[in-house]
């Protein structure tokens, strides 16, 4: 259950098991075996946790590994889609004249669909997960639609809220449900094979996305793909369904509860605690994005609305904190599991990865196009060198941790690693530098970010029993959706505050009025020729600005050695063996 009721105690495993277990000794002999017993206690799990288990207690061996390969097939159609939408981003704000807005609709978005992955949690844990994967489709759709007939940049930023927050929830629930039929030793391999897709999307995707702007138009491009996204998604649906009845027929899944669809109404509205959920998003969201509108208000940091959004988004956080202590039911936020320094420095670590990353990431598609001179597909090559390193050297990191079962040595060794690649941008990421050398820094950060991001999601998951895996992994993308929208906050700051400014400084002084057009426009910044007095001011501007960026998120990785260092040394091998509880034909 993703919340919990004030008169109830929560039944999740605490990481204490792994703290003894940890510490070589044998499973059977620690004081605190008895406490995943508790996970034994049918009342005390949810019905969407009970109907998946009663789903893998009646389906064979084949309809396992038929729905691991059909849940590869939308992780990989997902991930295509994602690719062409992050191509053509750049282009449809430009085709508003709005492409400084890249950050600023990419924050409320990230906000929104951190903080609703815990609402989803809740609902798949209550109602299924069959039901919570269609939804997420749903919304995919309907952002897609948007994206694909909208006509000004407002209906675009609400189309990539629905979008995002679809593609989050899709990503959330598959990662659920295998965890609901896999081992925790098993687990990270099947996620490392979900995320091999993307070795192909990352090429792919931009391709496709040029050719659609080419020859078509971006509208064509997700409409089509979303299509393709729900006839592979059926299947699973169809998978789920059929043996989600005959564990019906068997006795196994108990009956509804007998509430009219009015009393359901008001039930569900307290069991997600609606009002936290506004506040704590609206929160997130009023504090960040004042950043990136600070240099379109009127008077700067002393406009009235950008510090009546930041007083709001702060009274938002406080209103809270008060309504989960005094007034909610149920709480939203479960509180309780960051008491456990492990699982607070796990899901830290995933905020300061995000945070740091997206400080230098979120213009860097356009950079390489206007600075290097590089295609729409080319340069997301470049760019995505860093998650294609990620994904690849994924299963190698996967079976090592199925053969050793260490998880936080490995996160700290490869801190170094994301540390050197960012810092070593500093020197690259200047006009002139060779593209190759750029990949190759896309290529150490991809390294070093897969490795902590794997251990880091394990030893989230390692802190808690079966019952409360979808909360785990909720906290865990929140942190990580709260740190992306963070670093898109600093970065769009930078970009909105510094770029118009040295535009007009680099720029000749016959088009000094054209600053606001240019600034614009990712078209009218590419219109002139690389060595032309114009396109080399646009160059020196990107240069001056892109590298203050890199510095500020080089500055903030050390961060991240801090929240792996207060991790206990768990062994998921280790730890397996105090899984008292059969969960039906698993992984």
């Amino acid at each position: 259950m993703v919340t919990i009721s004030k008169t109830e105690s929560r039944t999740s495993r605490d990481c204490d098991v792994g703290k003894e277990v940890a510490l070589d000794q044998p499973a059977a002999e620690s004081p605190e075996d008895s406490k995943p017993e508790k996970d034994d206690d049918r009342t005390h799990i949810q019905e969407g946790v009970q109907r998946v288990e009663a789903i893998t207690a009646v389906w064979s061996q084949k309809s396992l590994w038929s729905t691991f390969a059909l849940l590869w097939l939308v992780c990989f159609v997902s991930a295509l889609l994602a690719s062409i939408d992050t191509a053509l981003s750049p282009y449809v704000t430009s085709s508003f004249s709005r492409h400084g807005l890249l950050a600023v609709i990419n924050i409320a978005a990230r906000v929104i669909g951190g903080v609703v992955t815990l609402s989803i949690g809740k609902f798949i844990d209550i109602r299924g997960r069959m039901e919570g994967f269609v939804g997420s489709l749903l919304l995919i759709t309907v952002g897609m639609i948007m994206k694909a007939t909208c006509q000004n940049v407002e209906t675009y930023a609400a189309a990539q809220v629905f979008t995002w927050v679809g593609k989050v929830a899709l990503s959330f629930i598959i990662d659920v449900f295998v965890a609901d039929i896999t081992t925790l030793k098993n687990r990270m391999i099947i996620f490392a094979i979900n995320s091999t897709p993307n070795l192909a999307t990352t090429f792919a995707g931009p391709r496709i996305a040029e050719l659609f702007y080419n020859e078509v138009n971006f509208r064509w491009a997700f409409g089509a793909f979303t299509i393709i996204l729900l006839v592979v998604s059926l299947p699973v649906v169809f998978i789920l369904y059929y043996h989600e009845r005959q564990a019906k027929k068997r006795g196994l899944i108990r009956p509804q509860s007998g509430r009219t669809r009015l009393q359901s109404t008001i039930h569900y509205i307290g069991e997600f605690d609606v009002i936290g959920a506004v506040l704590i998003s609206g929160g997130f969201t009023l504090i960040t994005l004042p950043f990136s509108l600070v240099s379109s208000a009127s008077h700067s940091w002393h406009s009235a609305s950008i510090i009546v959004m930041i007083v709001m988004g702060v009274v938002g956080l406080a209103a809270f904190v008060v309504w989960e202590r005094y007034f909610a039911r149920v709480n939203f936020f479960p509180f309780e599991f960051l008491k456990d320094r492990t699982f607070l420095g796990a899901v830290m670590s995933r905020f300061v990865v995000f945070m740091t990353t997206y400080i230098w990431d979120a213009y860097y598609s356009s950079y390489l196009q206007v600075v290097n001179g590089l295609s729409i597909s080319v340069a997301n090559y470049v760019l995505n060198a860093y998650s294609l390193t990620s994904y690849f050297t994924g299963p190698f990191i996967a079976l090592y941790i199925r053969y050793t079962g260490h998880v936080k040595y490995p996160a700290l060794v490869a801190i170094p690693i994301y540390l050197l690649g960012t810092a070593l941008i500093i020197y690259f990421r200047i006009p002139g530098a060779k593209v190759g050398y750029l990949a190759m820094c896309q290529v150490l950060v991809g390294f070093g970010v897969g490795m902590i991001g794997q251990m880091a999601q394990l030893t989230t998951m390692a802190c808690v029993g079966h019952q409360d895996v979808a909360v785990a992994l909720a906290i865990y993308g929140l942190f990580g959706s709260v740190g992306s929208s963070v670093g898109y906050a600093i970065a769009g700051g930078l970009w909105t505050n510094i770029l118009p400014v040295k535009l007009y400084e680099f720029l000749p002084d016959d088009a000094k009025n054209m600053t606001a057009t240019i600034y614009g426009d990712i078209n009218q910044q590419m219109k002139y020729p690389i060595g032309t007095p114009i396109r080399d001011a646009v160059i020196a501007a990107y240069g001056d600005v892109m590298r203050k960026m890199v510095i500020v998120g080089s500055a903030l990785i050390p961060l991240t050695i801090l929240c792996v260092a207060i991790w206990r040394n768990i062994n998921v091998k280790k730890l397996e063996a105090v899984e008292k509880r059969a969960r039906g034909n698993v992984f």
